[in-house]
C-alpha cells in the first residue's frame, strides 16, 4: 500500500515523534510512504527536484520528491502551528496527482492546509485520514484547557469531511461528538512505543552525574507544561545533594526559568536531547518521571518513560489519566501540583521499594495497551478498509 503522510519533521515536538516513529513502522511492514513535510528553508540545488509549473508570471516552483521525501513550502512553521506559502496548496495537489497514493494520512499540523485537505482527495478520489493531536482537559480547569477547546470548536465542522479521524483517547471522540462530528468517523487508536527498544537496561547516568536519586521530567519547556509549579516544589522539598532533577527539553520559558533553579538546588538543565539513545539512557537511569501538564493530548514521553520501567507521576488531564489509571502510576491535580509534590517528592526519595513497584506497573500497562506494534496493526486494518471502501466507490 502507498501511504502520502502529511506531518512535521522539525521543530520536534510530539508531532514529529508520531510521524516519525508511525512511518518508519509502515515502511519496515514494507508499505511505501511518501511524506509531505513543510519547510521555510530553500531548497537544496544538490536535489534534483521535478519542476512544477509556475505562475503566470513566468516564476518556476519547485516540490521536492526525493524518492520518498515530499517538501512543501511555508512562510513559518513551530512547535505548534504552520503557515503555509500561498503556492503549497497547488503544489500539495500536483504532487498527490502524480504520486497517485492508495491514501493520504495527515498528523494535523494546525495549519490552514488542514481545512482544504478534503475538497483536494474528494479531487483526487484518494481517502483521507487524520490524526488529530490538540491537548485537553475534559474538565476545562484553566485558561490553557478553555483555549485549547477551542481548536476543537475550530476544527470539528472540516473534520467530519474526512473519512476517518484518529485520536488518543474516548473522552476526545466524545468531545468531537458533541461538537458534530459523526461517532463512526473517529476511531480511537492511541500513541504507541516500540518496547524493544524503549526498555528497562542499564545506565551509567548516575554514576556520571554522582547522584543516588534521578527524577526527571522530558518536554517542552512552556506555559502549558506547567514546568515551573515542579521546580518550586523540588526547591522546597529540599530533596538533598544525591538527588536530582534533570529538565530535558527547551522552549519559550527556558531562559526565564533556568537563572531561578540551578544545580545548587539539584536541578540539571540538559536542554533538548536529539541522540534518542541518549534519551533512553538518560530513562533507564531515572527512578521518577513527572508531567505536570495543564493540559495533555496523549504524552509519548510519558510512554516512553513508562516503558523503561520508570515510576510515573503525571497531571490528570488529556488522556495520561487514562494511562496511569488503576495504580499504574501516580495522578496530580494539575491545579495543586506544587503543594502535591511537595509533599510526594520527599516520600518517593525515600521509598525505593514502592518506586521499583510502580515502574514494573508502568512498563505492564504500556504492553498491554500502547504498543508501536499493536497500534500499527490498527492503523493497517484502518487503512485496508477505507481503500476497499474507495475501489467499491469507483466500481460503482
Amino acid at each position: 500500500m502507498h501511504i502520502a503522510w502529511i506531518g512535521k519533521k522539525a521543530p520536534f515536538c510530539g508531532n514529529v515523534t508520531y510521524s516519525r516513529e508511525v512511518t518508519n513502522g509502515l515502511l519496515e511492514r514494507g508499505h511505501q510512504v511518501s511524506f509531505f513535510h513543510f519547510t521555510n528553508e530553500s531548497p537544496s540545488p544538490s536535489l534534483e527536484a521535478p519542476a512544477v509549473e509556475g505562475s503566470r508570471r513566468g516564476n518556476r516552483c519547485r516540490a521536492e520528491l526525493a524518492g520518498r521525501d515530499v517538501s512543501l513550502p511555508c512562510l513559518y512553521k513551530s512547535q505548534i502551528y504552520t503557515i503555509p506559502a500561498p503556492n503549497a496548496r497547488r503544489l500539495l495537489t500536483q504532487a498527490l496527482r502524480e504520486l497517485q497514493p492508495d491514501l493520504v494520512h495527515a498528523s494535523l499540523t494546525i495549519s490552514p492546509i488542514d481545512f482544504v485537505l478534503p475538497e483536494i482527495c474528494a479531487e483526487l478520489n484518494q481517502p483521507l485520514v487524520a490524526t488529530f493531536h490538540p491537548a485537553f482537559d475534559r474538565r476545562r480547569r484553566n485558561i490553557a484547557s478553555r483555549t485549547q477547546h477551542l481548536a476543537y470548536q475550530l476544527y470539528a465542522p472540516c473534520l467530519a469531511h474526512y473519512d476517518r479521524t484518529i485520536v488518543f483517547s474516548e473522552t476526545q471522540r466524545q468531545i468531537l461528538s458533541k461538537l458534530g462530528v459523526s461517532r463512526e468517523q473517529v476511531v480511537v487508536i492511541p500513541n504507541g512505543v516500540d518496547v524493544d527498544k524503549y526498555s528497562p537496561g542499564p545506565s551509567t547516568l548516575k554514576q556520571r552525574l554522582g547522584l543516588e536519586r534521578v527524577f526527571v521530567y522530558q518536554g517542552r519547556i512552556s506555559p502549558e507544561k506547567n514546568v515551573e509549579a515542579l521546580l518550586k516544589a523540588w526547591k522546597q522539598a529540599q530533596m538533598g545533594e544525591k538527588c536530582g532533577l534533570l529538565i530535558v527539553g527547551d522552549g519559550p520559558l527556558l531562559n526565564t526559568l533556568k537563572p531561578f533553579y540551578t544545580r545548587q538546588h539539584g536541578i540539571y538543565w540538559l536542554g533538548y536531547v536529539a541522540d534518542e539513545q541518549e534519551r533512553i539512557e538518560i530513562l533507564r537511569g531515572s527512578d521518577v518521571f513527572i508531567l505536570p501538564s495543564l493540559i495533555e493530548g496523549l504524552s509519548l514521553s510519558l510512554l516512553e518513560a513508562m516503558a523503561c520501567g520508570v515510576a510515573a507521576v503525571a497531571t490528570d488531564v488529556g488522556a495520561d489519566g487514562e494511562v496511569l489509571a488503576d495504580g499504574a502510576g501516580i495522578l496530580l491535580d494539575p491545579a495543586r501540583v506544587t503543594v502535591e509534590l511537595q509533599t510526594l517528592l520527599p516520600l518517593l526519595r525515600d521509598q525505593r521499594e514502592f518506586t521499583q513497584l510502580l515502574g514494573m506497573k508502568a512498563r505492564q500497562r504500556v504492553l498491554e495497551r500502547y504498543t508501536l506494534s499493536h497500534n500499527l496493526s490498527r492503523l493497517e486494518q484502518l487503512y485496508q478498509e477505507l481503500c476497499q471502501g474507495s475501489r467499491q466507490r469507483r466500481r460503482a
